[in-house]
């Protein structure tokens, strides 16, 4: 750009001072003051344009790059479930062949059990043999009336 110091401000003044005028050299110091300001502003649209416009052809970079990515999960997930598929189909082919009879657990009647204990140690254990309401329980808990 052009180097402009103080100097040849000072001449540039001196010189419009003569060409010009005293009478009208504030009016066209306004107006180039004004075509100045109109310059700069367009000179600031351009370059926010020219930002926004690569910083959107880096936008659609990135989103290029992350459907490709994407894509690239979509087929990994697709060939895993086909060999999940196939391998399922196997397993289950499999399992149409007789098998083990399950497992059962030993302790399956457990009523038998609850049964055998003797009564003293429930109530010393204070396991409830009978049931009892609520108000049965209350009653039989309250403290005698003393008369």
């Amino acid at each position: 750009m052009i180097d402009l110091g103080i100097s040849k401000m000072a001449l540039i003044g001196a010189v419009a001072l003569i060409v010009i005028g005293p009478e009208k050299l504030p009016k066209v110091a306004r107006t180039v003051g004004a075509l100045l300001g109109k310059a700069q502003r367009y000179v600031a649209d351009v370059k926010a344009e020219v930002s926004r416009s690569m910083e959107l052809d880096e936008l659609k970079k990135m989103r290029e790059t992350v459907e490709g990515a994407a894509r690239d999960v979509e087929n990994s997930i697709q060939t895993q479930a086909s060999d999940f598929e196939k391998s399922w189909s196997d397993a289950t082919d499999a399992a149409l062949e007789p098998q083990a009879p399950q497992y059962k657990h030993p302790n399956k009647n457990w009523r038998l059990k609850q049964g055998a204990m003797p009564q003293w140690y429930k109530a010393r254990a204070g396991v409830r043999t009978r049931a009892q309401s609520g108000a049965a329980r209350v009653a039989r808990f309250r403290p005698p009336r003393v008369r």
